[in-house]
């Protein structure tokens, strides 16, 4: 009974887990899936979310299977450096910025917390169908097979909705809230063994929405035979998409086109694309903020809370934030609901901000910006279209709304 409850073991429920009990706060885990498997493609995680990771003693597991990120790049589509500039420790954060696959980030936190909080804290096959409270403490309802009957209610002290953008509880308490919003641009991504790009290390980013854009990125080493695994996303602007699935396989011939002139000195794209171990497809979406995430002894965290469009490598790192919100209000005030009402006052408000600002201006918005004013041509010098003191403020801009300036993170 005295079990903080938390719906969904992805990266925002294990973390808040790991959290948690070093807090000395108790809590279980309840999964949906038969099992956490080291499923999905890359993952950035940036200096704000690292400083997290590492308080809970995970950066050197993580150091072992990521990329430590050097620098981000930017080209036109043309092949042509518009910006560079360092990332994490190079850029003289206290702490890196790791590229990840998600899978192997999943296995870290899943690990860590088996070993540290219990195995038999964490029960997969575990669907929630709803939630019920009073004033001692929650119910959780949970359906087993396909048929999604009742078969099991668990009582807590409280409840923490983790369950990601799908989120039973989430709709629970929005009932009329409808589909996600659709950003206007179709993902695919996958996952290539190439050698290593540039630095080795670098985010890449290329190209425009309307002609097809490329995010590139090493999540492992090399092995023995020299090359890396490589992240990648194609973007392009789509009026037709279907239902965001994660697991649903992509096909090369509905975007390879947009990218089979992009033969570059640094790396020939289609052949890149073409070499992938497998193609996801999936639509960029994200829900409007909500007013408020808690309600009395339950409340929302992470992506069932403030769905992100997958933009300036954010999501994640938003999530673990929250963990760290959570545990501090708890710590503060043992009243759940006293607790949840402090989390949300320091958090709902900025991860709002983070929302709107990948929809219009992430990191990105350098690509954007240098498409229009060169129409899309190639250009002579990148100073003759745009200042290199207006592309620090662009990249800037967004570290300071994101959460992850070097002053935010030393305030």
């Amino acid at each position: 009974m005295d079990d903080i409850l938390i719906v969904g073991g992805g990266i925002g429920g294990l973390t808040l887990g790991l959290s948690l009990h070093a807090a000395n706060i108790p809590c279980r885990v309840f999964e949906s899936a038969p099992e956490i498997r080291a499923v999905g493609v890359g993952v950035n995680l940036l200096p704000h979310a690292t400083k997290e990771l590492a308080a809970l003693g995970l950066e050197a597991d993580l150091a072992r299977v990521a990329i430590e990120t050097k620098d981000a790049s930017f080209f036109n589509r043309f092949g042509q450096l518009i910006y560079q500039e360092p990332l994490g420790r190079a850029a003289g954060y206290d702490h890196p910025q790791f590229s990840i696959h998600r899978g192997d980030l999943q296995m870290v936190l899943l690990e860590a917390f088996k070993s540290r909080v219990g195995a038999d804290r964490i029960l997969t096959n575990h669907h929630c169908v709803g939630v019920e409270q009073d004033d001692h403490g929650v119910t959780l309802h949970f359906a087993f097979g396909s048929n999604d009957a009742v078969g099991k209610s668990v009582r807590g002290r409280a409840a923490i909705a983790c369950d990601g953008i799908n989120s039973v509880i989430r709709k629970q308490f929005f009932p009329d809230e409808g589909e996600p919003r659709y950003s206007g641009v179709n993902m695919w991504r996958g996952v290539t063994r190439w050698k290593p790009i540039l630095s080795g290390a670098s985010m890449t980013r290329a190209g425009w929405l309307s002609h097809g854009k490329m995010v590139i990125y090493p999540i492992r080493e090399a092995g023995s035979d020299g090359l890396q695994l490589i992240n990648w996303v194609a973007e392009i602007e789509t009026p037709n998409y279907r239902r965001r699935d994660w697991n649903r396989s992509g096909s090369l011939d509905d975007f390879i086109g947009a990218f089979a002139d992009w033969h570059f000195d640094w790396l020939d794209v289609p052949a890149f694309i073409r070499a992938a171990d497998s193609v996801l497809e999936f639509p960029m979406v994200d829900q409007d903020p909500l007013p408020q995430w808690s309600f009395g002894r339950v409340t929302l965290l992470g992506d069932a809370a403030h769905p992100m469009v997958p933009r300036g490598s954010n999501g994640a790192g938003q999530a673990i934030l929250d963990t760290r919100a959570m545990t501090s209000a708890l710590l503060a005030d043992d009243d759940p609901v006293a607790a949840f009402a402090a989390y949300e006052k320091q958090r709902l408000e900025a991860t709002t901000r983070v929302v709107l600002t990948n929809r219009t201006n992430p990191p990105d918005a350098i690509l954007r910006e240098v498409y229009q004013r060169t129409n899309d041509q190639p250009f002579k010098a990148i100073g003759d279209v745009i200042s290199h003191d207006e592309l620090v403020a662009l990249s800037d801009s967004y570290k300071q709304i994101a959460g992850f300036s070097q002053e935010a993170l030393r305030a």
